[in-house]
């Protein structure tokens, strides 16, 4: 079944794929779609990624030590 481009960029841009890579514009229409197709089922979800980076990026653990307010804000010449 064939698939008619009407945008002028779009066909461009197929135009440009094929060229670079010496192929038809089919066959570049076929190349950009499976690899999209394949990037999209690897992407892996937002709250998946955070809780990997936190459990490979752990928090230093808690020094029981409050903070001194007065101490920062003088060094911000905040007093």
């Amino acid at each position: 079944m064939p698939l008619f481009i009407k945008d002028d960029v779009a066909a461009a841009l197929v135009a440009e794929l094929a060229s670079r890579r010496g192929v038809s514009k089919s066959e570049a229409v076929r190349q950009a779609v499976k690899a999209e197709l394949e990037r999209e089922t690897k992407v892996e979800p937002l709250h998946q990624r955070l809780e990997r980076f936190w459990a490979e990026n752990p928090m230093p653990p808690r020094t029981g030590m409050e903070a001194d307010k007065a101490f920062f804000d003088e060094l911000w010449g905040e007093s």
